[in-house]
């Protein structure tokens, strides 16, 4: 059925569409079919809080709940292991279990970032989210019952679930979202993932706070807090429209995705003619969109520079030095004189920060171009932590460097939250057609979340050995990062993912466009 055909056979079959009032004023909405629609319409914000808050904000809670009460949850592991197996658990062995409780989360989100690709072709985006969610209901269950059962096992079990929640998460909110927004809003729904990862991390250091509840009879408690999100979530999903590119691409349903962006446009079917007749070009441009898989989007050529750029994105933002400012930004805090609980709502306040950031990213992105952004994030970061290494070696020969350092570390989480931080999360939307796009979103949370692996294992280590200046090998791999994309990523901001596939589809002949970068 052509896109021409489309319409009016829709119209016939819906007749209850148009009403007299619609037909009186057909001529005006004539002249403005042509127009982008791209307004926030109730149902689109529904779907970013509900995709923001129930998805991307628990995945970022089980990051940075874990941190301020280690020492508590370690004791349960020792005395779970002593009265389970009559073993005296050393130090080193200690360790060992609390890397394993701690790093099993980030092997789940490997493995659930996998796990995406099919479920998004086989189920769809909206029900690979409630998947999610499952997943997250079902990690909080542990957490509750692992006291009572005095198990280690079930806490690992519990950090496992949930790491399966965070990597589809990861791999679908973005793909879900920009496949239902309007052109002009994609950049600003791309960030809903960094700002729910965002605000989780900071509600989970503010909830292992052992003034809230990060104490020896809530611990549990704590770790199951997001569980409600994902309820919510869970119902919620229910009422939103799935994917009309994926029901008009994947699954052929064309009626049914036509239904789904009345309901999101929220406008006269005239209006959806200019959608309508692109989604037309993409099936026939793509006719075997239903048969990409991880390996066959591996071995195609013309594949390979979007992969790649988007795989180095998402390496980039976790080998960029994020997490590492976190974790030493309490001991730059302390050094300046500040007492540890002062230390730790000091850090808190850089969570806060990168809060704020991510909120004001979601207006700049449908304003400036993603080179821009991403460059000026980049040069900045590599500046601050430049800055930052230095000024950390000579920290003890004057108060001037102390205030350096701290401007240092503030002014590093506000520029990394300008660009580094959240379009690595959704730039394989706008890289990659629908038909291989679950399968490199995929890969790129993979390497996402292996780099948070690590960085996570090799951090403590290389800052024993080399202190301050380990923060120059993230400005390295910055730098790395930004030369790549400058001259390899093109400017996607307002361009049609058929132009920009086109593009790259030449390989490493291709060369950026950025004319569209202000």
């Amino acid at each position: 059925m052509s896109s021409d055909a489309v319409i009016p056979c829709l119209e016939e079959s819906k007749p209850s569409i148009i009403s007299k009032r619609d037909k009186e004023e057909e001529g005006d909405e004539n002249d403005e079919s042509e127009q982008d629609i791209g307004g926030w319409t109730p149902l689109l914000v529904l779907a970013g809080v509900t995709c923001c808050f129930g998805s991307a904000l628990p995945a970022g809670y089980n990051i940075g709940v874990v941190n301020n009460p280690a020492n508590i949850i370690k004791e349960f592991c020792n005395n779970s292991i002593e009265a389970q197996y009559n073993i005296t658990v050393t130090k080193d062995q200690l360790e060992f279990i609390w890397s394993v409780v701690v790093s099993i989360f980030l092997i789940g989100g490997v493995t659930g970032s996998l796990m995406a690709s099919w479920i998004a072709d086989k189920y769809g985006r909206r029900i690979g989210l409630a998947i999610g969610n499952i997943f997250g209901f079902i990690g909080a269950i542990f957490f509750l019952i692992a006291p009572a059962s005095n198990s280690v096992e079930v806490l690992i079990a519990g950090r496992l679930m949930v790491g399966f929640s965070g990597g589809i998460a990861t791999s679908l909110l973005s793909m879900y979202m920009m496949e239902i927004a309007p052109l002009r809003q994609r950049g600003a729904v791309g960030v809903f993932c960094q700002l729910g990862i965002t605000v989780g991390v900071f509600l989970g250091q503010v909830a292992g706070l052992n003034s809230v509840l990060g104490t020896e009879n809530s611990w549990h408690i704590m770790l199951a807090s997001f569980a409600p999100l994902c309820i919510i979530a869970f119902i919620l999903l229910y009422f939103l429209p799935e994917s009309p590119k994926y029901l008009y691409l994947i699954k052929h349903k064309k009626e049914e995705a036509i239904q789904g962006l009345l309901r999101l446009r929220n406008v006269h079917i005239n209006l959806l003619q200019k959608e309508i007749q692109s989604l037309h070009h993409e099936s026939t441009v793509n006719s075997t969109m239903d048969s990409w898989s991880i390996g066959r989007v591996l071995k195609d050529p013309s594949l390979r520079l979007p992969l790649l750029l988007v795989s180095s994105l998402q390496l980039g933002q976790q080998l960029s030095g994020i997490n590492s400012i976190f974790y030493y930004s309490s001991k730059i805090f302390e050094t300046a004189q500040l007492s540890p609980t002062q230390s730790q709502y000091a850090t808190l306040g850089t969570g806060v920060i990168n809060i704020a950031m991510a909120v004001i990213s979601v207006r700049i992105m449908s304003h400036f171009g993603r080179r821009t952004l991403f460059f000026c994030s980049s040069y900045a970061s590599a500046a601050c932590l430049v800055v930052l290494a230095f000024g950390y070696y000579f920290i003890a020969h004057g108060s001037i460097m102390i205030w350096l350092c701290t401007a240092s570390v503030l002014i590093y989480v506000l520029t990394y939250g300008l660009g580094i931080g959240p379009i690595p999360y959704f730039i394989a939307s706008e890289l990659f057609d629908v038909g291989p796009r679950p399968a490199a979103m995929a890969i790129g949370s993979v390497c996402n979340w292996g780099g948070n692996f690590i960085v996570g294992l090799l951090f403590p280590s290389i800052v024993n050995a080399i202190g301050a200046f380990t923060f120059l090998i993230f400005v390295v791999f910055i730098i790395i990062v930004a030369l790549f994309m400058r001259t390899y990523l093109p400017e996607t901001r307002n361009v049609d993912t058929t132009i920009i596939t086109a593009q790259l589809s030449y390989g490493f002949k291709s060369r950026a466009n950025p004319i569209s970068d202000a």
